[in-house]
């Protein structure tokens, strides 16, 4: 092999490995983002967490309707309980599975939720969801996009899944969405498998209910 020739395989090895350097330091970047608007929200940093979406961000969680926009997403926020005596909120984000655009602007993620909720003296429950969520760099960091939370089932801790779930969360007093949801669907007891973003990554195949 000619020497203008290793030179051009060496130069091909290098924009390889930069594109698989890029990449993991991209997935880094997203499971931090999501893991902070996890910690964000158990603590209602609601001002840190709206922090984390983009301009034009959009926001779908259980059945509150469809948020526009960071100031939009700000607001739906703030209108959630805020973290006092005898208040437990924990948003544990779980099971990623990442796939980065080829261009390196934007990439989905589908998690896992497990929720523990309640107030001392009240009640208690746990739940557990799936987002399907969207990321975009923006301004040359990544943030939120689209953030779509489905309920999967959200119990009385003292009851657990056996006495049924509570009904799936409607739209907040006083703050109404911008849009209707996108997916309609009920949650536990009933079965919903929210839609994947990737196909298998051993066939190739998408799932389809």
């Amino acid at each position: 092999m000619s020497t203008e020739a290793q030179v051009q395989e060496l130069l091909q090895r290098v924009t390889a490995l930069e594109v698989q350097s890029r990449a993991a330091a991209d997935y880094v970047a997203i499971c931090n983002l999501q893991a902070a608007y996890g910690y964000y929200v158990d603590k209602t940093l609601y001002d840190e967490a709206a922090d984390l979406f983009s301009r034009d961000a959009r926001l779908e969680i259980a059945g509150r309707g469809l948020f526009v926009g960071q100031q939009r997403v700000r607001q739906y926020l703030h209108a959630l309980p805020k973290l006092e005596f005898g208040c437990v909120f924990n948003h544990m984000q779980l099971q990623p599975v990442i796939n980065i655009a080829p261009d390196g602007q934007s990439a989905c993620g589908r998690w896992r939720n497990f929720i523990q909720i309640g107030w001392l003296g009240r009640e208690a429950r746990w739940g557990e969801g799936t987002y399907e969520n969207e990321y975009i760099r923006e301004d040359g960091v990544w943030k939120i996009h689209h953030l779509h939370f489905y309920t999967t089932y959200y119990v009385d801790f003292d009851k657990g899944w056996s006495h049924g779930g509570v009904p799936l969360a409607g739209p907040l007093p006083g703050v109404e969405p911008d849009q209707a949801l996108t997916v309609k669907y009920q949650a536990f007891p009933h079965v919903f498998v929210p839609p994947y973003h990737y196909a298998n990554p051993v066939t190739g195949q998408t799932w389809r209910k």
